[in-house]
């Protein structure tokens, strides 16, 4: 009896760290202080979404394989989330300034789900959100047109606002549902 109500105390005194399926970023210095305009033409921050958790991808509507993907996986993360997919918004960030117009954005993600949110900028506004999250990309030429290489990791805020996790691209929908109940756990 004595060592089983020890093994409760030592438990209970713990401070481990929850396990994540991704890359585990809490703590990390980040500025998410960065403005970019919805596709109705209204200025966003992220701090709009506080009391949500946010799933946030950089990518562009002609991409031909990663975003369409990432997308996909986001319309099943909040589907396997239950009653807890609502507390989730899923934001894409065009990182395509020049092509995505509003239109373009809207449409793009209506045919994934009505409820995604996207944003785009100036060209310099893109800069500026992409380095808030150390996000790379970079136009490549093909042909008389151009295709963008780019970072392709879904980044995950709490409820708080705060970045809490990385998610790869070759992660799936489970690893994602269980990193966001875990995280849903730790703010109930």
């Amino acid at each position: 009896m004595f060592i089983l109500v020890l093994v409760l105390v030592l438990g209970a005194c713990s401070n481990e760290q929850p396990k994540f399926t991704g890359i585990d970023l809490t703590g990390s210095k980040t500025d998410l202080q960065f403005t970019l305009t919805d596709v109705d033409g209204k200025d966003r921050t992220l701090a709009d979404f506080r009391g949500s958790y946010v799933m946030v991808f950089y990518g562009f509507t002609q991409c031909p394989d990663v975003c369409p993907t990432t997308l996909a996986r986001a319309v099943e993360v909040k589907k396997k989330l239950g009653s807890d997919g609502q507390k989730l918004k899923v934001v894409f960030i065009s990182v395509d300034p020049e092509r995505d117009t509003a239109e373009l954005v809207r449409n793009y993600l209506q045919a994934f789900d009505r409820e995604f949110i996207g944003l785009r900028g100036t060209p310099e506004q893109t800069q500026i959100a992409a380095k808030a999250l150390h996000v790379f990309y970079e136009k490549v030429p093909s042909g008389s047109s151009y295709s963008i290489n780019h970072t392709a990791i879904t980044y995950i805020l709490d409820a708080q606002g705060n970045l809490r996790l990385g998610m790869r691209n070759e992660q799936g929908a489970d690893d994602y549902v269980a990193d966001l109940r875990t995280l849903m756990k730790q703010s109930s």
